[in-house]
């Protein structure tokens, strides 16, 4: 009976431990780097608190694919150009502040649906590999982006402001200040508990983003992608547009991206217009899988759990590898090399395990195979 027990428990603790590796190691990577870092308390809590504000909601859109059975989306980002799109529009018509940031999102909204429907129908004609397709796609509206900003707005786009555009008269400058912007959404209600300052209007909106996903998984809607994720050949015997779906998976994606880059840049009080995105979506889906995520399953704990993680060893590795080596630049590098590891281990992961769990229906398909064929040669005998 002993040895049942202690068999089911080691069983147990090898499924949580293949199940959890990432966000472990990561426990233990930021376990060695904080002592040496040398950073106080107060400090790493204001920094991860400021963190969590500024990345969650950007997190929180990459949820809704998953449950599509589409995976990481990497293109989430087209969601963030669109958002910066949204916000050269407001800095040139000068609204600052709380209102500015509402307008921003509004503007964000029609661009992020065109954009989120282009990337939908191109993901529908590579199921299988929409992760992949994604990324690429990302890069070709990042190349219409680049033409946009820096040769259509001005002679094509009206662009009034000159503090905004190049000298030459067209195109928008390389850093578009958001300053009478900064933390304005931060500000508000913002209460200070132990020398941590804590910006209760953006977790506000982040509690109800949470909200909203709990409910939608409920809804008709939710219920379907779900389907969709599961099976898509069931879900269409079903009777749900499956192609459909998908696409309204991507598009509200694309649009709670688009929101949740406005908060992250009023947050960092100005935009790097031709690179402000280029890395958003790569440390989204990076900070997702250390919170224990998969491609094809994600949790509301995940994203809370991961920014911790991935935002603390973000934090500290510079200053620990300082110390360690005497060069910063170690920690940086390894932050980097930490954050593309990570998805290269998951997606070989859920990898193997799709092979392996296809390797084991094949496998019994073939037994039952077998089994029927040596039933009908009994049954003639």
């Amino acid at each position: 009976m002993k040895n049942e027990n202690s068999n089911g428990f080691g069983k147990k603790l090898k499924t949580f431990l293949a199940s959890n590796s990432v966000p472990i190691m990561f426990i233990l990577i930021c376990a060695v780097c904080i002592p040496i870092s040398g950073f106080s308390i107060s400090y790493l809590l204001n920094e991860i608190v400021t963190r969590m504000g500024r990345n969650i909601f950007l997190i929180l859109a990459l949820l809704i694919p998953i449950m599509a059975g589409m995976g990481l989306n990497f293109g989430m980002t087209l969601g963030a150009m669109a958002a910066e799109i949204a916000l050269i529009f407001v800095a040139d018509l000068q609204i600052w502040g709380i209102p500015g940031v509402i307008l921003a999102m509004i503007f964000s909204i029609p661009i992020s649906i065109v954009l989120g429907i282009v990337c939908g129908k191109i993901l529908n004609r590579s199921k299988g590999r929409e992760m992949i397709t994604s990324y690429i796609i990302s890069y070709f509206i990042n190349g219409i982006y680049q033409l946009v900003v820096l040769y259509m707005m001005g002679p094509i786009i009206p662009i009034k402001h000159s503090s905004i555009k190049l000298p030459r008269g067209y195109g928008i400058r390389n850093t578009v200040s958001l300053l009478n912007m900064r933390r304005c959404l931060d500000n508000v209600f913002a209460v200070t508990v132990g020398g941590v300052k804590i910006p209760v209007l953006t977790f506000i909106l982040i509690g109800l983003l949470c909200l909203f996903i709990i409910w939608f998984r409920k809804t008709k809607l939710g219920q379907d992608m779900r389907a969709v994720g599961q099976d898509m050949e069931v879900a269409r015997d079903a009777g749900i547009d499956v192609e459909k779906t998908r696409v309204i998976s991507i598009v509200m994606s694309t649009v709670l991206a688009g929101f949740g880059m406005v908060i992250y840049l009023q947050n960092m009080g100005n935009i790097a217009t031709y690179s402000s995105h280029s890395q958003i979506g790569m440390f989204c889906i990076a900070a997702l899988l250390v919170g224990g995520a998969s491609v094809e399953k994600a949790s509301i704990g995940n994203v809370f759990l991961g920014v911790i993680l991935f935002h603390t060893m973000f934090i500290v590795a510079p200053s620990a590898g300082a110390k360690i080596t005497g060069d910063s630049m170690i920690g940086e590098y390894f932050r980097v090399f930490v954050s593309y590891a990570v998805i290269t281990v998951a997606l070989v992961m859920y990898e193997t395990k799709k092979r392996r769990e296809k390797g084991k229906l094949g496998a019994q398909l073939q037994e039952d195979q077998e089994a029927e064929e040596k039933k009908a040669k009994e049954a003639k005998a």
